[in-house]
């Protein structure tokens, strides 16, 4: 745009000045009057156009509240009243002149006094002329009686003789053969043309008045010079005098007068209409050239302003990087320099600020991805024991959402989670006894998938550090369990070693004892001999059970694992049971296999419908359903009754020894079955329903190649 109004400008001033050169009606720009008229015109309409357009460009631009553009609005008016006003009383004042002064030029005694001048100059020009052409030809017939070696110093001679400025010998061909001149001579002499050689060989003399590039007249004369010798050619002898200054600007003021004036006599009409076009179209260019001018300066006195308005939003905003230019040294260059400087105060400041964050950033990071990855929960507390940090993997054994206990004070943890209340007062307890001193407990926790035993360390943070204190645990319900199962098996191999051995001479004993003395004893004594007999032989026959099944636990099973069809193992098992309408089977078809000792599953099985059918003895609408699935990673078995279900103080311990509710039950059926499922890599879920009834679930892996 701006470019656009600059050679806008430029051209508009051209043609003006081509129209006013025009308006002397010389014959360089008369013929071409209309073209400068059409090419005046279509500028007039592009800079209408240009106008307009920066009008319609600068109401969007108010609609818009684009800040600095009612300023801009203002500046272009006040600069188009200032070219309007003076710019149409000079139009005014100088069309009226024009219209009533033209005809006063023109005179009759004007006419004739321009005429006489005229061939005044042109006689005393004429005069110079052949005087000079006299000198020429007398200096032509005193070369011509010398001999041609005497030339260079006659022609030096003669000149100075005759008070001529400059004298030159040529040949024939034009090449110098003498050159002489005075003081205002110049350094090398001006050759004559081919035409003026060729005229001057045919013995015609040459005579002119001749223009100088530099300015002014001179007097040229060329004559040939014929040698009395045969062996020589003619030469050519130019004569180069001055016309005086005065002459000859009178002269040429004159002749370029007297051809003007003829010139506007012949049209005067014409150059009153050519005035008048001339003066509109210069005011119409004049005002729109200065009305687009003024909507680029006001832009550019506004652009410093709309600059500043926007880095103080952007500053607003936090972005810091706006840093305009300082382009001139007056005050809104001042205010742009100071807010310069403002934004770099306040960038260096936020970038230290940025530095110092992430370096306490990359700290929290690291600490962070330390306690992230840690297999203990930590929480840090700060003296009023309120959470500042807790990691992952604390939050994952407490059973809450992450960030649920952040910020929240140790005594109010039951009122946020209330499964949490009786671990937060013990938690809270062991603070209240220690103080500040380190303690470690063993606290349980009741969570959704039953009660564990965490093993909690507390310790205070140095006084140098950030007062408070640290609490790590870490969840020990596995291990004490693993402890309890190992106990149980050296408890179980002991009482099969210790009970097993005498369990037979007893019962043999029994067996020989009535066999001995039962026909010997009246019918009431062999009848109480065989009821103590029968007697212990069925205690016998249920510790030998007992002692069976404890080895049971206490021997590792030994796995033999092969792809199984873990439905075809189901309904096998089942075969063996009188089902009744109280059984539902609910068999996922195309199961992938899945790898097991087949012997070990079936006693899984029936181990598991065996505690089914009891639990159902005296439920007068019994109902079992065996269900098998497709998991993510393998099959599902699912078995699931109507009875009373698990007591939940037993949830948490129902696979240890002796944790059963049958009254001659051993407990080691669960855990058994625990053992076996965890030998095939698989895991075991036991769940109570509502309204009543138990689920059992176990998941196995299934065979290589054939995962879902």
């Amino acid at each position: 745009m701006k470019y656009l109004v600059l050679i806008s400008f430029v051209v508009g001033a051209v043609l003006v000045y081509l129209l006013a050169s025009a308006s002397a009606n010389t014959d360089l720009f008369a013929s071409n009057f209309p073209y400068l008229l059409a090419v005046t015109g279509a500028l007039v309409a592009g800079l209408l156009v240009l106008v307009g357009y920066q009008i319609f460009q600068l109401r969007q631009k108010i609609r818009n509240g684009v800040f600095g553009a009612k300023l801009t609005l203002r500046l272009m008016l006040m600069f188009g009243l200032m070219a309007l006003l003076p710019g149409a009383i000079i139009y005014t004042v100088s069309f009226q002149f024009l219209s009533k002064s033209i005809e006063s030029w023109f005179d009759v005694r004007v006419d004739n006094a321009l005429g006489s001048g005229l061939n005044l100059g042109q006689a005393v020009l004429d005069n110079q002329q052949r005087e000079l052409t006299k000198k020429a030809e007398s200096m032509a017939l005193s070369l011509a009686d010398e001999a041609p070696t005497a030339h260079i110093h006659q022609l030096s001679t003669l000149r100075e003789q005759y008070g001529v400025q400059e004298a030159t010998l040529f040949s024939e061909r034009g090449k110098i053969i003498a050159f002489a001149g005075n003081e205002r001579a110049g350094m090398m002499p001006m050759i004559p043309s081919n035409t003026v050689l060729w005229q001057v060989r045919q013995q015609q003399p040459y005579a002119r008045i001749e223009s100088l590039p530099s300015g002014g007249l001179i007097v040229r004369v060329v004559v040939p010079v014929n040698l009395l010798s045969f062996t020589e050619n003619i030469r050519v002898l130019q004569l180069i005098q001055p016309v005086p200054a005065k002459l000859a600007d009178d002269a040429e003021a004159v002749r370029t007068a007297y051809q003007d004036y003829q010139e506007l006599s012949l049209s005067r009409l014409g150059l009153k209409r050519l005035y008048g076009l001339t003066l509109t179209l210069t005011l119409l260019l004049a005002l729109l050239a200065t009305v687009a001018l003024a909507f680029l300066i006001s832009e550019q006195m506004a652009a410093p302003l709309r600059a500043l308005a926007k880095g103080t939003r952007a500053v607003a905003k936090g972005d810091f990087s706006q840093m305009h230019p300082v382009h001139n040294r007056d005050e809104l260059g001042v205010l742009t320099q100071s807010f310069n400087r403002m934004t770099r105060q306040l960038a260096d400041a936020r970038n230290a600020t940025e530095v110092s964050r992430e370096q306490i950033e990359k700290s929290y990071a690291y600490l962070e991805n330390i306690l992230a990855n840690l297999t203990s929960g930590v929480i840090a507390f700060d003296e009023q024991l309120q959470v500042r940090t807790i990691n992952p993997v604390a939050e994952q054994m407490l059973g809450i959402a992450a960030g649920a206990l952040r910020n929240v004070q140790l005594y109010q943890w039951g009122n946020r989670v209330p499964a949490l209340a009786a671990f937060a007062n013990a938690l809270a307890e062991q603070f209240n006894l220690h103080g500040t001193d380190n303690w470690k407990r063993q606290i349980e926790l009741d969570s959704s998938d039953g009660k564990h035993t965490l093993l909690a360390h507390a310790t205070h943070l140095p006084s140098g550090v950030d007062n408070g204190f640290v609490l790590v645990f870490d969840d020990i319900t596995h291990l004490i369990k693993a402890q309890r199962d190992a106990a149980w098996g050296e408890v179980a191999r002991r009482l099969a070693h210790e009970i097993k051995n005498p369990l037979t001479p007893i019962q043999l004993s029994a067996e020989r004892i009535q066999h001995k003395f039962a026909s010997k004893l009246d019918a009431a004594d062999a009848d109480t001999l065989a009821r103590a007999t029968q007697t212990i032989v069925n205690q016998v026959s249920a510790m030998k059970h007992m002692v069976n099944a404890f080895a049971e636990y206490a021997r590792t099973p030994t796995v033999q694992l092969e792809a199984l069809k873990l439905n075809s193992l189901v309904r096998e098992v089942l075969r063996l049971y009188d089902l009744g309408p109280d059984t539902e089977l609910a068999l996922t078809p195309n199961l992938p296999l899945v790898m097991g000792d087949a012997t070990l599953l079936r006693q899984v099985i029936h181990n598991l419908l065996q505690n089914a059918q009891d639990a159902l003895a005296d439920n007068p609408a019994p109902h079992i359903v065996l269900s098998t699935a497709q998991t993510e990673d393998g099959v599902s078995l699912t078995i699931r009754d109507n009875g009373p279900g698990f007591p939940p103080e037993l949830m948490t311990r129902l696979f240890e020894p002796y944790a059963t509710t049958k009254p001659k039950g051993t407990g080691l059926g669960l855990a058994i079955v625990k053992k076996i499922i965890e030998e095939h890599h698989g895991m075991i879920r036991i769940e109570n329903v509502q309204p009543h009834g138990a689920i059992v679930c176990i998941r196995l892996p299934a065979a290589q190649g054939e995962a879902v």
